[in-house]
């Protein structure tokens, strides 16, 4: 059977969102504006993380790789998807269509996993601080992201494994524009019960798993807050929590819609949709996010565009041999 995949189909067409001309050129525009945003925005974040010593911090060593998460997974679907406005019906090889779904499982499961080491990370800092530095230390962090890369590695695999079981001999259209799981199963002419079996137990493993940890920190840091007296501690205490829980809430929404929710629910078209989201717009939200709700990274940012603003000062007070006040 695995002879006959190879066999069989040689690859898929992606169909994409729409087939209304004048809605995929809306959509083309909207969706490279946010892909641009995207990119510019979480390469933005890493780079202030990088040069900011005051970010210098395991929540922010966090962030800098959710970020890289986020532009690996929108870079994993938004090219086939613009290509898809433009020319209709995208060719995908049969093992191009694999090595998506693993990478999009891969970078999904990393950010799972940095979101809750991050939910773990506010509970250490806000419940234990006196030990913060001790339990928090490289080291730990290190092997946080380690587990972190290998449960996406795991993950990743059992995805694009399980395609590799299955027989496809029909048609070879994807209804969806990346190669998602549930349309591969659908265009499948063998039984796909048993092959479809591991990658939803290890994609629930990740989410309750996940989920779990962040409902349980987040359980103990709303205790925590509760019991303190100083207005002003618990101010702070729930703005360095706001933006990681708007990132929460947005993600793991999305995510328990597509993937948990009972198909019955919902058609492949608002499948589609919620998918965007997730692939999409998420990953353009999240610098947003942690830009205008952390008061960390405002000031890290307007230190450097200061900083940035007298370097061109002297420049230009050089270059006009005029003394600097600077």
């Amino acid at each position: 059977m695995g002879d006959a995949n190879h066999t069989a189909v040689t690859g898929f067409i992606l169909l994409g969102l729409t087939d209304d001309p004048i809605l995929k050129v809306i959509l083309f525009m909207i969706i490279l504006c946010i892909y641009l945003v995207t990119v510019s925005g979480n390469l933005g974040t890493i780079i202030l993380i990088r040069i900011s010593f005051q970010l210098h911090h395991p929540m922010y060593f966090f962030l800098s790789h959710l970020a890289s998460a986020d532009i690996a997974i929108s870079t994993t679907v938004t090219p086939n998807m613009l290509e898809n406005f433009l020319v209709e019906g995208i060719p995908i090889s049969y093992h191009g269509c694999c090595t998506q779904l693993g990478s999009a499982a891969f970078f999904g499961t990393v950010e799972c996993f940095l979101l809750a080491i991050m939910a773990y990370d506010r509970f250490v800092a806000i419940c234990s601080p006196l030990l913060y530095s001790t339990k928090m230390t490289t080291q730990v962090c290190i092997q946080f992201l380690i587990v972190a890369y290998i449960a996406g590695f795991v993950n990743a695999c059992s995805f694009t494994i399980s395609v590799y079981f299955l027989f496809f001999c029909g048609p070879n259209r994807v209804n969806h524009f990346f190669c998602d799981f549930a349309p591969l199963v659908e265009l499948s002419c063998s039984d796909s019960s048993i092959p479809a079996i591991v990658p939803s137990f290890t994609c629930g493993s990740v989410i309750v798993f996940t989920v779990f940890v962040i409902i349980v920190s987040y359980m103990y840091i709303l205790i925590t807050i509760l019991k303190m007296r100083s207005k002003e501690g618990r101010r702070k205490a729930f703005s360095t929590c706001s933006s990681h829980l708007t990132a929460v809430t947005l993600f793991y929404g999305t995510l328990t819609f597509t993937y948990v929710m009972p198909k019955s629910i919902y058609s492949t078209e608002q499948n589609k949709v919620v998918s965007v989201f997730y692939t999409v717009v998420i990953p353009m939200l999240n610098p947003i996010i942690y830009s205008l709700r952390n008061n960390d990274i405002k000031g890290a940012l307007k230190r450097v565009l200061h900083k940035e603003h007298s370097f061109l000062n002297i420049k230009i007070l050089h270059i006009l041999k005029i003394p600097s006040k600077y």
